[in-house]
């Protein structure tokens, strides 16, 4: 069963402390699709064209002015193989406060894809916790014939099962503001204000 959606990850944010200061955005330019024919799996696959450089693209997914300017509004990044993205939706916290989100660099290849893993902690629901090893968010950058760059991400290991399909819903809209909001960041040069 295929299903075309109206949102990421990105993977497995913090959606709730994020929808309370998330900015009013045009357009939605992102197409997220649902795609449940693999044996007891669901992949969910989120795609977006932003015109921007590669480079320009690739910081701010890989650096913490990258990562302030779409995502949180405190972050602390040491983006290597192992390495932690760490994200806090309160301005006025700091990593390490209570909200703080980690993602580990599974791995990566410059300037063509990114492997994330969350860390599940206590605050997610029971399903998650238990499945959080088999969690992982692609992403993948490609440059295009109309000098665009094309974003697509992977959400993967999520099993088929209703608690999951009733997720998914929670997952499209917060990964679509998100990316909405890299969009606005990368083709106006402003940062989002939180």
């Amino acid at each position: 069963m295929k299903k075309t959606v109206l949102y990421f990850i990105m993977l497995l944010i913090s959606v709730s402390q994020y929808a309370q200061n998330k900015p009013k955005l045009s357009e939605n330019r992102v197409v997220s699709v649902v795609d449940s024919t693999h044996a007891n799996n669901m992949v969910l696959t989120q795609m977006f064209e932003v015109n921007a450089n590669l480079d320009q693209v690739w910081d701010a997914y890989t650096t913490k002015k990258g990562w302030e300017s779409w995502v949180a509004p405190v972050a602390e990044v040491d983006f290597k193989i192992g390495g932690l993205i760490q994200t806090n939706y309160d301005k006025n916290a700091k990593i390490g406060d209570k909200g703080t989100v980690r993602l580990h660099v599974i791995n990566y290849v410059p300037n063509k894809m990114i492997t994330l893993q969350a860390e599940v902690t206590e605050n997610f629901p029971d399903i998650l916790q238990r499945d959080a090893k088999n969690l992982f968010n692609v992403i993948v950058f490609e440059e295009t014939q109309t000098n665009t760059i094309k974003v697509t991400s992977y959400g993967i290991g999520y099993r088929k099962s209703p608690e999951y399909i009733k997720m998914m819903k929670f997952f499209i809209s917060g990964n679509e503001a998100s990316h909405q909001q890299l969009i606005s960041y990368l083709e106006s040069g402003q940062q989002i204000k939180f």
